[in-house]
């Protein structure tokens, strides 16, 4: 009995340190990797539980070495948005200005239940409602509805506001260009350029994110200074 009540004590605290290592995230917002990796971790750290037969180093070193793989993945994600598109995947949008994206729909295999299920789930039944639904990388979808469909607030109540809902464009992320983007955008090296010179920015890689969205409106978010 002391046996086993040490083993588990061993490996659950051996477990929060690695779901800790993971990020402050829910279920719903794992990546995909990160989910397999927690279901295989968990059916590691089950088998020395119950069975004393199975020295606790061989429950214990499986955990180990998945645990920096994992840290491995999430450096290499970091450092690489090629290989964290590869590994994460990219958002998806399903619904543009109000309309179904069908080819999108498809490609990540999104029913229209699933679909009508997410709306629904954040308080829109009808679709012609929503200006933007985005498919995130952990699943979840986000929805953007028009202005004039947007919960009430006290600064817009009683006022015919314009429709000012516009999806914001990546054009730098973490100090990388992205080229497709700030080709789709209409934009070309020279505007942002100019955009990083109106903000006292001598380069691109002093960016943590740029954004520019569909009225032009930019947000630049300067990298902050790394203290060892």
């Amino acid at each position: 009995m002391t046996t086993a009540f040490f083993r588990t004590i061993i490996l659950y605290f051996l477990l929060m340190v690695g779901l800790r290592m993971m990020g402050k995230r829910q279920i719903g917002e794992l990546e995909p990797s990160e989910l397999v990796l927690t279901l295989i971790i968990s059916d590691l750290a089950a088998v020395p539980m119950q069975d004393f037969g199975i020295p606790l180093v061989n429950g214990v070193f499986p955990i180990v070495t998945l645990l920096c793989l994992s840290m491995l993945l999430s450096f290499f994600s970091l450092k690489s948005i090629r290989f964290r598109k590869l590994v994460c995947g990219c958002p998806a949008v399903i619904i543009r200005d109000g309309k179904i994206m069908q080819q999108n729909m498809a490609r990540n295999r999104i029913t229209v239940d699933e679909l009508l299920e997410e709306l629904r789930s954040q308080g829109y039944s009808d679709m012609s409602a929503v200006k933007y639904a985005i498919l995130e990388t952990s699943g979840q979808v986000s929805v953007l509805p028009y202005t004039k469909d947007s919960p009430v607030t006290p600064k817009v109540s009683a006022m015919n506001v314009p429709d000012d809902v516009t999806l914001p464009i990546l054009l730098i992320n973490d100090g990388r260009i992205m080229s497709e983007n700030l080709a789709a955008s209409g934009y070309d090296q020279t505007w942002l350029d100019k955009q990083l010179t109106q903000r006292r920015l001598t380069s691109h890689r002093q960016v943590f994110l740029l954004t520019v969205d569909e009225a032009g409106t930019v947000t630049c978010v300067a990298k902050e200074e790394r203290t060892a």
